[in-house]
């Protein structure tokens, strides 16, 4: 057999093994062998702490598929609502949410209509938000929003199931209210030009877009009412109380007093592959730093806040690996 032929042979040899890895089926659980498994993490549009931190989250698994054969990338969404009808259309795999979205969308609570097949994966920051509003505006408490045009969100986001608790605690109607919706980025600039009284906004400490409003011009954050900030404790599980530290944002001498309006929170469809869901939990969590390197939000992946309830229940391979380590509690 002369040398080309063996070379012919070899060659074809290496071609259909080769063929034949590469048409072999996907380990469904996307534990240890088979093909790539590509995942997408829903976040939120540019502006906002969701989608920064989806961005780390996404980032942090997919450095550390091991032998997962994930790869992992972030999608800009319009946020929890989009996010939550995806993933239980099965376009997404993981994604942010809103604690105080999830807990009506679970429950087919206001427009849902039905239950939406979701699960809780982790808890994670809190999501502090609040109005502001121009220094100069006359705007100077909630009630002072009657009339004003506000911009209380991205389109499709679903900030009303926060919002409107906390206009009606102020006896203020979101009728009562012109309400203009934007990108975080974008409800800035519509302070910037007087086409808005004022917005709310928030997300983990510090939020990118209200750093950007204090830095670009002088702000003023409009105060809740004490004993309507309580009275919204005390009625929605997702609604705690949040202080902002003095200093954090430019302009801000004293701390201020709001709400965590609804951590966000990572989660999944319901029908998740359990082995999938809880190796993409033990990967985060165990390279919780590389998110805090990214944005302070990833602190909030400890002992003492991962497994937290926040009124959505959790994906049973999330469970597995709390239980594991211990800092599970039913």
């Amino acid at each position: 057999m002369t040398s080309l032929l063996r070379l012919s042979i070899t060659a074809g040899l290496t071609l259909t093994m080769g063929l034949l890895v590469s048409c072999s089926p996907p380990d469904e659980s996307g534990a240890g062998g088979g093909e790539n498994r590509f995942l997408s993490v829903g976040t939120a549009p540019p502006g906002g702490a969701f989608f920064v931190v989806g961005g780390a989250i996404a980032e942090t698994l997919g450095a550390h598929a091991g032998e997962n054969n994930w790869v992992v990338t972030a999608e800009a969404t319009m946020g929890t609502q989009e996010n939550i009808r995806r993933l239980a259309d099965g376009e997404l795999d993981l994604a942010m949410a809103n604690a105080a979205i999830s807990y009506f969308a679970v429950r087919g609570g206001r427009d849902w209509g039905t239950p939406q097949p979701i699960r809780s994966v982790m808890t994670l920051a809190p999501n502090v938000a609040f109005f502001i509003t121009p220094s100069n505006s006359e705007v100077k408490t909630i009630a002072d929003l009657k009339g004003k045009r506000v911009v209380i969100g991205p389109p499709g986001a679903g900030f009303e199931h926060f919002v409107e608790p906390i206009l009606e605690a102020h006896e203020v109607k979101l009728t009562d209210i012109t309400p203009l919706y934007g990108t975080q980025p974008a409800a800035v600039d519509m302070l910037s030009d007087g086409s808005a009284a004022a917005a709310f906004l928030g997300g983990a400490i510090p939020t990118a877009s209200i750093t950007q409003a204090a830095a670009s011009g002088d702000i003023f954050f409009v105060p809740f009412e004490e004993t309507a900030r309580q009275k919204l404790i005390e009625e929605y599980a997702f609604f705690h109380p949040a202080l902002v530290g003095a200093g954090t944002y430019r302009g801000q001498d004293e701390d201020y007093p709001c709400l965590n309006v609804g951590s966000m929170h990572l989660i999944t469809g319901t029908e998740q592959d359990e082995e999938m869901v809880y190796q993409l939990t033990k990967a985060l969590y165990e390279n919780r730093e590389e998110v805090v390197a990214k944005h302070p939000a990833g602190k909030a992946i400890n002992p003492k806040n991962a497994a937290r309830s926040v009124g959505t229940d959790f994906h049973p391979g999330a469970i597995r690996f709390y239980k594991e380590i211990g800092i599970w509690t039913e």
